[in-house]
């Protein structure tokens, strides 16, 4: 194997199917297909039809990388894949598609956890990862802090959400303000004319006795929603920004306040945010703010490699290749509920 492999690398844990090729810390391609105007009815993600939609879009999708990228499947060293968490019908579908690839090219297989390829997708535009890092991952389906001593082999778990993740709490509070689904795009859009401090929402498991690196969104969730349904019994016009505004300010606020202290407790002089929340602006600003106050370099992924994509697995494979990890067995299956630790199976 070339000692910078190519690695070929497939995400299919939730609604996009993204196929990436990366040979060591650089991309080469990313294409994405995505089933979210599907979804977009139902308030959100219908697992039955991501998987359905990953079926029809993988092979398309495949070849676009490898047309984007300028090479061919006989150029592939190495095949990585999502294999957890995520949806099991979604993440079936790509692992049975990395199998087959691997099977047929005759290199090895690697299945990694979406968390940590969350992580290691900044390798792509930052170089290598600061080891130990902090890591805080937000999306729809997680809220994470992490430590991270080593990429390949070791991610720990500090914290995590108790309840809704934040990207969760966003869609079911733009539900509420009749904005469209996926919530963030939405909601980062409308605060950008709001006023952050114009209605106090609750900050969730900050107090003194509180887990110091959990997070909790339900209650913010629901206070909004009360908030603006006694605005319309009262029959009070509702400034749409204004909510937005202070309720994106009070996830934002929690998020960075526990990532930073994080950072404080355990001597750690870097962090790296990633997941689809990550690309909202106001996180970026206040964690810039933070960070740059506490003298703690952040590392955040463009917008495009923020939410789910192919790149951020091959960008994983790479660095499991390179640092001598085993490649998973030819019966590794899926497991929607893969813990952190777990950086591959």
């Amino acid at each position: 194997m070339a000692e910078q492999p190519l690695v070929l690398g497939f995400e299919t844990s939730c609604d996009e199917t993204g196929i990436g090729l990366v040979r060591g810390h650089t991309l080469l391609s990313d294409a994405l297909a995505t089933s979210s105007p599907a979804h977009e009815r139902f308030g959100g993600v219908v697992p039955e039809i991501a998987s359905r939609a990953h079926l029809e879009a993988m092979v398309p999708t495949v070849h676009r990388a490898l047309a984007d990228a300028g090479v061919t499947l006989g150029d592939v060293d190495a095949v990585a894949v999502t294999s957890g968490p995520g949806l099991t019908g979604a993440l079936l579908v790509g692992v049975a598609a990395a199998k087959a690839y691997a099977l047929a090219l005759g290199v090895p297989l690697y299945g990694v956890n979406h968390l940590a390829a969350h992580v290691a997708v900044d390798e792509l535009e930052h170089g290598r990862l600061a080891e130990p890092s902090i890591a805080m991952l937000v999306s729809g389906g997680h809220s994470s802090i992490l430590l991270v001593p080593d990429l390949s082999q070791d991610v720990q778990e500090l914290g995590r959400t108790i309840d809704d993740a934040a990207g969760e709490a966003f869609d079911k509070v733009a539900r509420v303000l009749d904005l469209p689904f996926p919530g963030g795009p939405p909601i980062d859009r409308e605060a950008l004319a709001g006023d952050p401090r114009a209605i106090a929402f609750p900050r969730g498991l900050t107090g003194p006795r509180d887990p110091a690196y959990d997070v909790s969104f339900s209650g913010l969730k629901t206070a909004v929603a009360r908030w603006v349904e006694a605005q319309q019994r009262d029959g009070v016009q509702v400034s749409v920004p204004d909510v937005a505004a202070s309720f994106q300010e009070a996830v934002v606020d929690v998020l960075t306040a526990k990532a930073v202290r994080a950072c404080r407790d355990h001597g750690v002089d870097h962090l790296v945010i990633g997941g689809g929340v990550a690309a909202n602006s106001r996180l970026r600003a206040v964690a810039q703010e933070r960070c740059d106050a506490a003298g703690v370099v952040l590392r955040v992924p463009s917008r495009r490699l923020c939410t789910d994509n192919g790149a951020m697995v091959a960008a994983l494979g790479s660095r499991l290749v390179t640092a001598g990890v085993a490649p998973s067995d030819p019966d590794l299956g899926a497991d929607s509920s893969l813990p952190i630790d777990v950086v591959s199976r």
